[in-house]
């Protein structure tokens, strides 16, 4: 169960460049936030995957051709129940549904879809804006089921 101390939530925005040290202390201040509500192991493995995972996406796709120095902007909230995620590029953008399937027999030698496929698996809900250049992920805590 999570504390009954603390912050009703946590919410924090962090722009990050494409510098390994600068997301790795992105995630573990996500992380960290999850500890503070006493998140259990398996979720934070869950949140942590999706978040990499996001964050990969909006550098190798996302930006694509721009500045290493163009950020990538990170809105996190925390709360004892819920957690959401999103993350948005200054790139294009693209289309969910183009994304193939790396299930599909055709697929399996393709290498994208993966993270999405990850990040859907892992996360309750996974949303896109219209431009297709950001995402918002949402994990709903059931420590029944962890």
């Amino acid at each position: 169960m999570p504390p009954s101390h603390g912050p009703e939530s946590i919410e924090r925005r962090i722009d990050l460049t494409n510098d390994r040290a600068l997301i790795h202390r992105a995630e573990t201040e996500v992380l960290g936030a999850l500890d503070q509500f006493g998140y259990p192991k398996a979720a934070k493995f869950a949140i942590r995957l999706a978040f990499e995972e996001a964050i990969t996406n909006a550098f190798k796709h996302g930006h694509k051709g721009l500045s290493a120095s163009a950020p990538v902007r990170v809105e996190l909230a925390v709360g004892p129940d819920q957690v959401s995620i999103a993350v948005e590029d200054q790139g294009p953008g693209f289309s969910p549904g183009d994304v193939p399937d790396p299930t599909l027999d055709e697929n399996l030698e393709v290498p994208t879809g993966r993270g999405l496929m990850l990040i859907r698996a892992y996360m309750t809900r996974l949303e896109f804006n219209d431009a297709g250049n950001r995402v918002r992920m949402v994990f709903e805590r059931n420590d029944t089921s962890e």
